[in-house]
């Protein structure tokens, strides 16, 4: 109505002024420009646009991207206390969200969940995955959410990941061997790298049916390759930050480094799955201890999905697994073991525990662990102070949304900072304290509904391989808790908690430290 009624009232002024010869006036002239704008701002719904979140000063081009920092998890955190728990930043071209407070992550992921559950496409995701065919960078739709059925039901559903109870076994007696040669000798350990190597194992194994560090595999070993991957993940790509500058990221070189990764992988995939179509035409009885690649085979064949699982398909759901349950799982065992080195107290009640349990019997079982209450407080806590991905994998708009009183713009970049959250004063006493104790006869949980604690994250995006993660760390923890004592070498009087910050979290100098083997 309003922008229907205004134009006869400026056609009369228009025939009232034609034919005349009117003297300049700049005070009228200004006064009617103000009115126009005026008119112009009103009928063109211009007064009716929510305003944007608190912003840092930017600088012309780059935006904030100078002000992240080597950590950008703490420097948002930082910014965060004086812009408030919802702040807009401008990374390059990339319009970017941070979240810092549980009030904003609940009312994003329950009132808005749809709207936040894209996912921005990079450079090293998109080849890396097959054009983002996986079920953790796909675009939010069908399917999306064909290859999730896929991965939480067929691969990652609690049945699954009990069914692979006998790799973590295997694997943890290997782990436990090399700890007590290491105690017979009287050598101190790299805890984070013997960490690394058994989650990889876990998890390639459970993937592929072959442990990582096989070094049959010669120059193409799986561990090697995908601990590469992981680090060019996070490689910084100037076609991601400003897409007119796109043709940098080949002059630079990350284009070639990432396409020849990704061909070695390719290559390594498309002959473990030859392998696994061989090794079932001659034996279909090795089926009894069924891999990844044997479910997502059979799956192909018997036509049982609601889609067509395609080659491609097949590898990046592959890669996926991988890259999600190893990293993030060795990352919080190496904080918790160092947190209980700091804290010698709360190291022997998890000790007492675990014995307790545990008694004179030879191997520590599944069902034990069930009963480790105080071990699995100490898991959410290292979880909540060390959370793998501190700023949770982004996600972006698919259109605009209302936030916390805020217009959010589509194709928004939004980062959820877990590290503010869950050190949040106002929820958790003493937050920077690592305090198993506070969830003892505690409701609060990690499954995504809590959502002053989100280290798995939450809404249709939270992470599917959560019980994969928890299940080995639990298994690994316990056992390295019942038949060890740990201290630092005698000549570290510190243990140096610096941060290093990448596809995850993890701690810049290697946990080294002297295990005694404990006799029961």
């Amino acid at each position: 109505m309003g922008r229907i009624s205004i134009l006869p009232f400026l056609q009369q002024i228009l025939q009232e002024l034609h034919g005349r010869v009117v003297e300049f006036n700049p005070s009228l002239f200004s006064l009617f420009v103000l009115l126009f704008l005026l008119f112009w701002h009103k009928f063109t719904g211009g007064g009716k646009h929510k305003k944007s979140p608190p912003s840092p000063p930017k600088l012309p081009i780059i935006g904030n991207l100078h002000q992240q920092g080597k950590l950008p998890h703490r420097s948002f955190h930082a910014f965060s206390k004086k812009y408030g728990p919802l702040m807009f930043l401008q990374m390059g071209h990339t319009k970017t969200l941070v979240v810092s407070s549980a009030e904003a992550a609940r009312e994003m992921m329950k009132a808005h969940d749809i709207i936040f559950s894209n996912r921005p496409r990079t450079t090293a995701a998109n080849i890396f995955l097959y054009g983002c065919l996986d079920i953790g960078f796909a675009p939010y739709g069908e399917y999306w959410r064909q290859v999730k059925k896929l991965g939480v039901i067929e691969l990652l559903s609690l049945r699954r990941v009990q069914s692979f109870q006998f790799v973590r076994e295997e694997e943890v007696a290997i782990l436990l061997d090399k700890l007590r040669g290491a105690c017979v000798a009287g050598a101190t350990v790299n805890l984070s790298e013997m960490l690394l190597s058994v989650s990889n194992n876990i998890a390639s194994r459970c993937v592929i049916g072959r442990r990582a560090d096989d070094e049959a595999f010669g120059k193409s070993k799986f561990g090697e390759l995908s601990r590469r991957i992981m680090v060019q993940f996070t490689d910084f790509s100037f076609g991601d930050t400003f897409p007119l500058l796109g043709w940098m990221d080949y002059l630079t070189g990350l284009i070639p480094r990432l396409k020849l990764s990704f061909r070695e992988m390719d290559a390594f995939l498309d002959q473990v799955i030859e392998e696994h179509r061989i090794l079932e035409s001659d034996d279909p009885h090795h089926l009894a201890k069924k891999d990844f690649v044997d479910i997502l085979l059979s799956l192909q064949k018997n036509c049982t999905l609601d889609f067509q699982l395609t080659p491609d398909k097949l590898k990046a759901v592959l890669m996926d697994m991988f890259v999600g349950g190893t990293d993030t799982t060795s990352t919080t065992m190496e904080w918790l073991m160092a947190e209980l080195i700091k804290d010698h107290k709360v190291m022997r009640k998890a000790q007492e525990e675990v014995r307790r349990i545990v008694g004179k019997k030879l191997k520590l079982e599944a069902t034990d662990v069930d009963q480790m209450n105080y071990l699995k407080c100490i898991i959410k806590e290292a979880l909540r102070l060390h959370p793998p991905a501190p700023l949770m994998v982004p996600r972006e708009t698919s259109e605009i949304v209302e936030l916390g009183g805020y217009e959010i713009p589509p194709k928004t970049t939004v980062h959820v900072n877990l590290l503010a959250i869950q050190t949040d004063p106002k929820i958790w006493d003493r937050a920077e304290e690592f305090l198993p104790e506070r969830f003892e006869n505690n409701p609060v949980d990690f499954k995504g509904q809590n959502f002053q604690f989100l280290p798995f994250g939450g809404g249709r995006r939270g992470c599917p391989g959560m019980a994969f993660g928890v299940a080995s760390a639990e298994f690994v923890i316990a056992n390295l808790l019942y038949w060890f004592d740990w201290k630092l070498p005698a000549l570290d009087k510190d243990l140096d908690m610096t941060e290093v910050f990448g596809l995850t979290v993890h701690k810049k100098i290697p946990l080294r430290v002297a295990p005694t083997l404990y006799s029961p």
